[in-house]
């Protein structure tokens, strides 16, 4: 898995004999075709549009990635580097305002050029000067691009959640409700009894504790106060999220905090995003056993029974 080989890229850099550029070759290659494979099922159109402002094309999030590895690694580091269209910068930049103006991100959407063919055009020649990079580096500049490499695979592993997530959003709006690719259904499973497992609380510490890869807002470590707490053993299936409904959860102000209760009773939801009701049963648009969405686990959490 991606995820796993770049969190592990840092201890295993450092053991004795290893091979430095193979080991970052291999990653880089890895995490760069697994966002290619999330965008496969996607046609050239799904790739395109934007659903909403908060969600990006696949095509916007495959070239951004790519922005990223160009303008942070290959134009500082990779002597004699040919910028693939120094136009893209302003296109693809999101947020890194030291890097220069952006497309407002609400009209990612209207970028129907370059088209898809051209991002991966542009993908190509960004992977292709990267491998050579590390392939050619002195020792001296691979100590210095190899964490510029690391948070620029964490940094795509980010996107390739969003690539699903925005495509997820975009197929629910499409009155066909086309499936992001062809599945097998399955027997679905009992579920297993919901336990409650209690947690004193106290003086803990959280954040990052120096070891292996973290994020600058994952740190400083540091204790907290927790009061006395508990967990449910397993998440809340849509079955038991079903009952909640039913019960009025979406009706009933105790289970709710107050900024969720003004954003229930704002943009009058009955039910978590993806659920729909064809007037004799509920759907829900996912193939997940749990819907997934932080909003309805304000309320459910506290709705459902805590102990005899």
């Amino acid at each position: 898995m991606p995820h796993v080989v770049a969190s592990a890229l840092g201890r295993i850099s450092a053991a004795p004999g290893a091979n430095v550029r193979r080991i970052w070759s291999e990653a880089f290659r890895t995490v760069r075709a697994e966002t290619e494979r999330r965008a496969a099922p996607l046609s050239p159109e799904d790739q395109i549009v934007q659903s909403m402002a908060d969600a990006s094309p696949a095509k916007w999030h495959r070239a951004h990635t790519t922005w990223f590895f160009e303008t942070f690694l290959l134009k500082p580091h990779a002597q004699g580097y040919r910028e693939f269209d120094e136009r893209f910068g302003f296109l693809f930049n999101s947020y890194y305002v030291a890097a220069g103006p952006r497309h407002a991100r609400p009209e990612r959407g209207l970028v129907t050029r370059p088209n898809v063919e051209e991002v991966a055009a542009y993908r190509a020649h960004v992977d292709a000067a990267v491998d050579r990079l590390i392939e050619s580096a002195d020792q001296a500049t691979l100590e210095k691009v190899v964490p510029i490499i690391e948070i620029g695979l964490h940094h795509e592993q980010q996107h390739q959640e969003l690539i699903l997530m925005d495509a997820k959003h975009l197929l629910s709006l499409n009155p066909l409700k086309p499936a992001y690719r062809p599945y097998a259904p399955s027997a679905a499973a009992a579920a297993t009894p919901l336990a409650w497992r209690d947690f004193e609380g106290g003086l803990v510490e959280v954040g990052h504790d120096g070891e292996g890869f973290a994020f600058d807002n994952e740190g400083p470590r540091h204790r907290v106060w927790l009061e006395p707490f508990a967990l449910a053993s397993r998440p809340t299936n849509c079955g038991e999220y079903l009952a909640f409904i039913e019960d009025g959860g979406y009706r009933r102000p105790e289970f709710w905090l107050s900024a969720g209760w003004d954003c229930v009773n704002q943009r009058g939801w009955t039910a978590p995003l993806y659920w729909e009701h064809d007037g004799a049963s509920w759907r829900v648009f996912t193939r997940a056993a749990a819907p997934g969405h932080r909003a309805w686990r304000r309320g459910v959490s506290r709705w459902y029974p805590r102990k005899p």
